[in-house]
């Protein structure tokens, strides 16, 4: 079973953005994307996102899409039902930093705030996390966004200061498309979650925007001299094919919005 929704109340006709697809019992949300110059129906299940989307022609049918959606309703099911757990920001939850996996603990003590400490024995060390209890998520979300700032600003500070100048400003975000970018005046943004790959991927990624501060394309230059910058630029880019996509996982809130629904 199909359905769409949102009606386009200036023309009266239907403005689709989504299907919904059942199978099996469950029902699954399908974004639609219409794209200039797009030949074909494609079809992603995204796993930084959690979301399914078509990506069809300007002017595409929106009967084919219909059928194009029915037509691999079980591979949308498999395919999301294959994306690994999330992790929510909880006291017992396992998570890394800077490439190594830490236990979160929670403590009511009175003062203190985020720590790395030693474990017992052959456990894993701990992040040590002061607060009452409905903010520790946020506790930990906010101590990877300083920690990942603190390391970015550091790895684009030694490598624009391999090449005489220095970046406008750098920020770090929860973006899911890319892991960095550089604008044209010269502002380095970063994705906050990079504090939870090996060190040797950060400094990658730093050293790839700075690169662009010199060359604004991929062209045979820039990977010259990003490579110059990170000689791992290779492995990192191996890592990140890997299990990039992965750290998206860690930091779910409990009522993370789902492509399955409840829709009839």
């Amino acid at each position: 079973m199909l359905r769409l929704f949102r009606r386009d109340l200036s023309s009266g006709s239907l403005a689709q953005d989504h299907l919904d697809v059942a199978h099996e019992g469950a029902t699954y949300r399908v974004s639609l994307k219409r794209v200039t110059g797009a030949r074909r129906f494609t079809l992603r299940v995204r796993t930084a996102t959690r979301d399914v989307v078509i990506t069809m022609p300007k002017r595409g049918s929106m009967n084919a899409a219909l059928d194009f959606a029915q037509r691999h309703a079980a591979w949308i099911a498999a395919r999301l039902h294959r994306l690994p757990d999330t992790v929510p920001f909880r006291a017992g939850a396992i998570i890394p930093v800077r490439g190594e996996n830490l236990a979160i603990v929670h403590s009511h003590e009175l003062r203190g705030g985020v720590l790395i400490q030693s474990g017992n024995g052959d456990e894993p060390r701990q992040l040590h996390v002061v607060c009452s209890e409905e903010h520790l998520s946020r506790r930990v979300h906010d101590f990877l966004k300083r920690e990942a700032k603190k390391d970015l600003e550091a790895a684009v500070r030694r490598h624009t200061g391999k090449l005489g100048f220095a970046a406008r400003r750098v920020t770090v975000r929860d973006t899911t498309s890319r892991w960095g970018s550089c604008s044209a005046s010269g502002s380095l943004n970063f994705s906050w979650r990079l504090i939870m790959a090996p060190p040797h991927v950060l400094d990658y990624l730093a050293a790839h925007e700075v690169a662009h501060l010199v060359h604004m394309n991929h062209s045979d230059e820039f990977w010259s001299l990003a490579r110059d910058l990170a000689p791992q630029t290779d492995l990192a880019e191996v890592w990140l094919r890997a299990h990039g996509a992965f750290l998206h996982r860690y930091g779910a809130e409990d009522d993370q919005a789902d492509v399955r629904t409840n829709v009839r």
